[in-house]
């Protein structure tokens, strides 16, 4: 049986090889030292891959060892010419700090404060309109899902009231502050208003601030803000809104009661 053959060498587990096919379909194997011996002489062996009719295909390397990839068109007609490469390994998955391992926010929550045992809601959403349909009315929803109360506009805005009184009397009320921050929030006057009130709470121990990043680099949040963006956050590339929503939930009630 005819095939081409790639001897690549010691591999690492988790390694991404890349196989370029031109011309036709072909069977593409990736096997360890044993397995392509016993595949060199017709026996019965085991691989990765199988019948590619699309182009590239990517195998990843299962254990570490040394490796080989085998092309043949047993099977099929025609030819087909190849050329292989091994990808750069992917980064480490990222590892967030959870909420609940946060000293601050445990003091807070564990500690005996009269003012977070008689807030009327547990979190006061800051936002910019603009990311209402995307992530906020989402995330406010899921957080009532999980039980929480919510001061967010759309739930407590009714014609003729003060805007600037509704804010107040939400940001007195509520236990944490979750700061949406994202372009349209840096540009506006009146998020600016809610986060220097969350922030001024913070600063006493009367309120926790919980931020959110959303469309947003580290590095613009630094410009707005140097202080803030040293805080913990959660950021809508890395996380769902009902992950982020279902993991603030068990910080502020329980994992128990989720």
């Amino acid at each position: 049986m005819q095939f081409t053959h790639y001897d690549l060498g010691q591999k690492q587990r988790g390694q991404i090889v890349e196989i370029t096919l031109q011309g036709n379909a072909a069977n593409v194997q990736l096997m360890d030292s044993s397995n392509f011996n016993n595949y060199k002489n017709g026996k019965n062996y085991r691989y990765t891959g199988g019948l590619a009719t699309k182009s590239p295909v990517r195998l990843q390397v299962p254990n570490s060892g040394h490796w080989h990839v085998a092309v043949d068109m047993r099977g099929l007609r025609g030819t087909v010419r190849t050329s292989i490469q091994i990808l750069p390994s992917p980064l480490p998955t990222i590892q967030e700090r959870p909420l609940s391992e946060i000293p601050s926010l445990l003091r807070y929550i564990n500690g005996d404060n009269s003012e977070n045992s008689s807030a009327a809601y547990d979190v006061f959403i800051s936002h910019a309109s603009e990311d209402k349909d995307e992530i906020v009315r989402p995330l406010a929803n899921a957080l009532v899902r999980y039980g929480l109360s919510v001061w967010y506009d759309e739930f407590e805005m009714k014609i003729g009231d003060s805007l600037r009184r509704k804010i107040d009397k939400g940001l007195a009320t509520s236990r944490f502050g979750i700061v949406v921050i994202s372009r349209d929030f840096i540009r506006k006057g009146w998020t600016n208003y809610e986060l220097d009130g969350i922030i001024t709470r913070s600063v006493s121990g009367e309120q926790q601030l919980l931020p959110i990043w959303h469309n947003i680099t580290k590095n613009e949040v630094v410009e707005y803000s140097p202080s803030l963006a040293d805080k913990v956050a959660r950021t809508t590339a890395n996380y769902t809104v009902d992950e982020i929503a279902q993991e603030i939930a068990e910080l502020i009630i329980g994992e128990e009661a989720i």
